[in-house]
Formats: structure tokens, sequence, C-alpha cells
């Protein structure tokens, strides 16, 4: 018998993780009970009494079980580690806010057993706040232009992947993974497939990203699969010392030949020096994001640090 794993990550989802598991529960027995399964929350330290929901769903059902994180190592790390940690002959993670509809696991097998190894959901419409969603086309359109790998529009990393694709990732002994990049690049290897479907409104609770989770993940999928910024730093920075040199030389010869009718004035070099140094700032800046990225890989702390598991063999129960 085949068995298929269902990754969740959550934090802080203390009103979704009984219905979340109920609802998968009755998805596994009722439309795919020819399966075995289980379903794996893994838990990025919640403070809200979402890890005692957690342990009384395991002690109910041990075919759920949980890994409960020591802190919150972010929003890619903790999924990733997660995936890696299942044993099923397929994975489809998923997140805990009920905006992946369940309602697509049956459909994502349908595929998988077609021989598509990888089964990538992709929301073509939302019922996310309109702004928000026209900021994320905006970005997967940007990213997707700059990026020398085929990105995926409106991918969240909701999808069904194979074993053979998991196996993959745990080779990677990549300290900062970035799925849907990882996806992008090998998935066609795979025999990807996308799958459209309509991104609900959150159930319950408050959503965690923020400006600043979004522009970390903005800037990671920059910083791991592009180099079109720098290049045009490179290029402004000569194309600005052109223009430089260009109006110096037009003033000195303007002061040359008109010594007492010309008169420069500190206008122009209060206007070079803003926008020279605006540049500067900009991509100083952007050059340190690339460093921190660089930074991160060569110190290669673990993906996550485990405090608990819950429902393994007792072999690795406890971490």
């Amino acid at each position: 018998m085949k068995k298929i794993s269902v990754m969740i990550p959550c934090y802080n989802e203390v009103e979704n993780v009984v219905p979340m598991s109920e609802a998968v529960c009755s998805v596994m027995e009722k439309e795919l009970s020819q399966y075995d399964y289980e379903l794996l929350f893994i838990d990025n330290c919640s403070t809200d009494g979402t890890r005692d929901k957690l342990e009384e769903i395991c002690s109910r059902n041990k075919k759920v079980k949980a890994i409960l994180n020591v802190t919150n190592f972010g929003q890619f790390n903790s999924p990733f580690h997660g995936m890696c940690q299942t044993s099923g002959d397929c994975v489809v993670s998923m997140c805990c806010d009920f905006q992946d509809p369940v309602e697509m696991i049956p459909v994502f097998v349908k595929e998988w057993e077609k021989g598509h190894r990888i089964v990538s959901g992709i929301k073509t419409t939302s019922r996310e706040n309109p702004i928000i969603y026209a900021m994320r086309s905006v970005y997967y359109k940007l990213i997707k232009g700059m990026s020398s790998v085929e990105m995926i529009e409106h991918f969240t990393g909701f999808g069904l992947y194979d074993k053979t694709f998991i196996s993959l990732l745990r080779e990677l002994d990549d300290p900062t993974p970035f799925l849907r990049g990882i996806v992008a690049e090998y998935g066609s290897g795979f025999n990807k497939i996308e799958i459209e479907y309509e991104q609900a409104k959150r159930r319950a609770g408050k959503t965690h990203n923020n400006f600043y989770s979004l522009y970390d993940a903005a800037m990671l999928s920059i910083t791991s699969y592009t180099k079109v910024l720098l290049r045009l730093a490179t290029f402004l920075g000569f194309a600005s010392s052109g223009v430089s040199l260009g109006i110096a030389f037009i003033y000195l010869v303007l002061k040359l030949t008109h010594w007492y009718e010309y008169t420069a004035g500190y206008t122009p070099m209060v206007i070079g020096v803003f926008v020279l140094g605006s540049l500067q700032l900009f991509f100083i800046g952007l050059l340190g994001e690339y460093i921190l990225n660089i930074n991160t890989r060569v110190i290669k702390r673990p993906l996550v640090v485990e405090e608990r598991r819950i429902n393994f063999d007792s072999q690795t129960e406890e971490k």
C-alpha cells in the first residue's frame, strides 16, 4: 500500500490546527482510503497554545505527527525540514490557514498516479486583498524576468512531491533553501505539472506575513537566483561616470571660454552629489543583501533545531 505524507508548517495557528487535521484526515480516509497516510505538523515555536492542541491531536490519532522547533526558523527553513522528515511515497505540502484547499489533495494524487512526480498548485485567483495580490503578481513577473531560471508565477510551494524529489532535497545541503526556486530549477526533470486553483481566505487568525517577511522572501529569491541587479549596478556606474565626466568637461570648456560671463553656481554640484550618493547607497544596500546571503550559507547553521518529536518511533521521538 502506498503511503501519502501531508506536511503542514504552523506558527501561532491555535484556531486552525484542529479543524485542519480533521479536514485532512477526513479526505484521506474517505476519498483516498486505498492509501496509507501520515499527517506531519512542524511547529515554529508557537506561543498561543498551538503546541497544546498538537499534543491533543497526536494523542488521539497516531497517524498525526508533530515536530516542535526550539525557536522560529522562518517561513522557508521549517517547511523544508518538515518535508525532509516525511516517510511517504509522496509529500503534499500545504499551509495551516486553509488558503491551500484540502480538496486539492485527491486532484494532486490523481496526477501523481499518472506519472507526474511534481504537481504544483498555481493560484490563478485569490480571495485575499486585491492590492496584495496585485503586488505579488508584479513581484513574480519581476523575478521571472530577472532570473536565469524559469520561475513559476503564483506558486507558493503548495503541491505534491514524489519521494524521488524529496531525496533530492535531502541531498542539497542548502542552509537557506528556497523551495519555489528549487522546483523551478529542477522540476522539468521530474515531469512537473501545474494545477490551477483559487486561493481561499484565511479561515481564522491573523496572517503572519508582514512587510519584513515579504521583503525577506523577495530578497532570498533575488540573491539566490538573479545577478541582473549586480550587473545593473556595474552598468549604471559606468553610465553615471560617463555622464559626470561629460558634464565636467562641458563646464570646464564654458568656464575657460567665458571666464567672466559664466557662473556655474552650486546647484549642479548639489544635484550631482545627491543623485550619485543615492545610487551608491542603493547598490551598497543591494550588495549587502548578497553578502548576507553568502554569510548565511558559509556559516551553515542547521535548518532547524528540534525540541521534541511526537508520534515518531522511539529512537527518533526525542531530540
